[in-house]
């Protein structure tokens, strides 16, 4: 039986993800995906077109992280550096060989400022605000632009089927909706260091932009 999700498990992995040098630290950031994914998967089978490329993306990472050259994947700016020093991070990536940690990343990250604008609308949002646009505003500031035709229009169909606000808060598994919304206080802001921090450093290496 999978784990259900906690909010806390999250808010823990990303308030441990960033250290005292600014580093993305590659294990914490993967033990919070693997929370968010949870979340995912409690919303339903309408998220499994994200879910899955996410669990997907994720495994690959971790066996980034056991493999060979674990220690250049201790954290982002280490992986960065060995796999540009490397040429593993080609335009067009080789048939037959996995995607680089570096374009792997890169789809989590997408992704990560999808959820983190989702659950900031569900935060701030009233009690009569509506999930069902909070996710398909965030969605069209954030993943649709990667996405082709065919899948934006059928994301933007499965966000109307979402449950009330409250109903999300229950998900957090943390008590009351008032107090989902005050662990959502505390995890948005390590979530946000950990999205502008990996911003940042692919922006510098011109990383942003990989197909």
């Amino acid at each position: 039986m999978a784990e259900p999700f906690s909010l806390r498990e999250v808010l823990g992995a990303f308030q441990s993800c960033v250290s005292e040098r600014r580093e993305v630290l590659l294990g914490p950031y993967l033990r919070g995906w693997r929370g968010l994914i949870r979340f995912l998967h409690s919303l339903g089978a309408i998220f499994s077109f994200i879910s899955k490329d996410a669990v997907a993306k994720v495994q690959l990472m971790e066996s980034y992280c056991r493999g060979e050259q674990r220690e250049r994947y201790v954290s982002l700016q280490s992986m960065v550096e060995y796999e540009l020093g490397s040429g593993l991070v080609a335009r067009q990536q080789p048939s037959g060989r996995p995607d680089s940690g570096c374009r792997t990343v890169l789809r989590l990250h997408r992704a990560l400022r999808w959820l983190q604008l989702f659950l900031e609308g569900l935060r701030s949002g009233g009690e009569d605000s509506r999930p069902s646009v909070i996710c398909t505003d965030s969605y069209n500031a954030s993943l649709a632009a990667h996405h082709p035709w065919v899948v934006r229009k059928a994301a933007t169909l499965a966000f109307c089927t979402l449950p009330p606000r409250d109903a999300f808060l229950e998900i957090m598994n943390v008590g009351s909706p008032q107090e989902a919304v005050a662990v959502l206080g505390e995890a948005l802001p390590h979530i946000c260091q950990v999205y502008s921090i990996t911003q940042e450093l692919f922006a510098q290496h011109q990383l942003l932009d990989l197909p």
